[in-house]
């Protein structure tokens, strides 16, 4: 091991992992970011943003599936999804499984992430981009929902952290935003962090969205190499039914759609609404605070 590259995350203080690094495949530097993709012999192909991992071949599945099937299943009726980032194309390939859906829009800001992405990932996108129902625009997120006059059942916000060129994804003008382009009934998500090392995060998502929707809370899953714990999603929506779906209704809507997945079960969706203590309790102060 000790005569081995290693790729270290920088993104919690004084805790972290690292990655044995076999091959580095492709790296860039500029003034604002670092990236990197290498291989990993336990996780594939890792592709790394800043010191922080973004997306690996191994475990990718766990977060894609949640963040797609939990909206889109919970909702019953989707025709229309957008998704905000999303450029290594995982998202996209969970999003058209759904026979379902007539109309995806993914709008990312750089197109050569999307090409890179399709070079060094092309297992994340498995040839989504070709499906006939896909719009990709290449545009800044926030311009896009604050501009366009489409509505949308399902919003997938696929974002890096909320630090530098990210942030605003995370602010109270991109949710309200947000709200606007949601149809009656539809339900936004988005990855917002660990919430056992970045409980702040989840506090400041309250606090800028719970005003503009009904129901702000959030939901779980554990990607492993999104270190700390279960991740948080975001979840916000006027449509207080969809999280209270039955596991019958939930069965039946899955089976339906005839999708395949290796993380997401009907059981699975029902138990990621349940959040530890630690999580209820800081959803609650930061909702008394907005009150």
């Amino acid at each position: 091991m000790h005569n081995k590259h290693i790729y270290y995350e920088t993104l919690h203080n004084s805790y972290g992992q690292y990655f044995e690094v076999d091959q580095v495949l492709f790296e860039q530097k500029t003034d604002q970011w670092h990236l990197s993709i290498f291989s990993n012999a336990r996780m594939g192909k890792v592709m790394a943003l800043n010191g922080a991992i973004q997306t690996t071949e191994r475990d990718e599945f766990i977060y894609h599936e949640m963040l797609t099937h939990v909206p889109v299943l919970a909702h019953g009726e989707v025709k229309s999804v957008l998704i905000i980032g999303g450029g290594d194309g995982g998202m996209l390939r969970e999003v058209v499984k759904h026979a379902g859906i007539e109309r995806i829009t993914m709008v990312e800001i750089d197109a050569a992430v999307v090409d890179m992405c399709k070079t060094w990932f092309p297992e994340h996108s498995q040839g989504a981009y070709e499906d006939p129902r896909v719009n990709l625009v290449i545009d800044d997120g926030m311009a896009f929902v604050a501009n366009t006059k489409q509505q949308f059942d399902v919003i997938i916000s696929d974002c890096t952290d909320p630090v530098g060129p990210g942030e605003v994804l995370f602010s109270s003008d991109f949710y309200a935003a947000c709200k606007r382009c949601l149809k009656a009934g539809g339900i936004f998500v988005a990855q917002n962090g660990v919430p056992f090392m970045q409980v702040e995060e989840l506090q400041d998502t309250v606090r800028r969205m719970s005003s503009y929707v009904k129901e702000t809370t959030f939901y779980q899953a554990a990607v492993p190499s999104y270190i700390g714990g279960a991740m948080a999603f975001a979840w916000a929506t006027d449509n207080l039914e969809a999280r209270q779906q039955s596991l019958d209704t939930l069965t039946a809507r899955f089976n339906a759609s005839g999708i395949q997945t290796r993380y997401y079960t009907p059981a699975v969706h029902q138990a990621s609404f349940a959040l530890p203590a630690f999580v209820e309790q800081a959803v609650k102060s930061a909702m008394t605070v907005t009150a």
